[in-house]
């Protein structure tokens, strides 16, 4: 479990756009039709992580908790599934199922391509969108990790998500994300 940060898009970037297959509905689904009025919060997970498993139950419960509120969470694997099975798209369709489909979508990146467009590195890789998409945090969900005992809280997201709705500037003191490595495909 080899620990790597996230690489922090810089701020006010607009969200680059995509067409995703969505693993739990089988549709193609665009970013402009799956985006919050309010906010848009992009996940960059997979299913094996022991990062992402460590954070799954405040995860769902942003996604859930803030629904309502008009941000919609997008969730995005990009991992090889040829050296990483687990993460294919039947599996993350069930694992949808296991986490009771909190998310608008959980979509696969199979050519890689969105994950680099957002500068993804690890998984979680955390990405908060205003209403006009542009990117108000990048970070980690807290100070958690399954190498330390803190608890999980979400703190530092929900802080951001909070100022979003409240129309407040957030910090840009923002603190990476701490993951497990993008899984790559091999470059031919």
């Amino acid at each position: 479990m080899a620990a790597t940060a996230s690489t922090m898009l810089p701020l006010h970037t607009i969200a680059p756009d995509f067409c995703l297959p969505d693993t739990v509905t089988g549709r193609e689904c665009a970013l402009q039709a799956l985006k919050g009025q309010q906010g848009t919060l992009i996940l960059f997970i997979c299913n094996h992580c022991p990062y992402v498993l460590h954070i799954k139950q405040q995860l769902i419960a942003i996604a859930r908790q803030y629904a309502p509120l008009g941000i919609s969470t997008i969730a995005i694997s990009a991992n090889d599934i040829e050296n990483y099975p687990q993460d294919a798209p039947d599996k993350m369709k069930q694992l949808m199922a296991d986490w009771g489909n909190p998310f608008s979508a959980y979509l696969y990146d199979e050519t890689q391509d969105v994950a680099r467009a957002y500068q993804a590195a690890c998984t979680p890789d955390i990405y908060l969108f205003d209403a006009d998409l542009a990117c108000v945090y990048r970070g980690r969900l807290d100070g958690a990790t399954p190498k330390n005992d803190m608890p999980v809280t979400g703190e530092d997201l929900r802080k951001a998500l909070e100022n979003v709705l409240a129309g407040l500037p957030i910090t840009e003191e923002q603190l990476p994300s701490i993951g497990c490595n993008i899984k790559w495909k091999n470059a031919d």
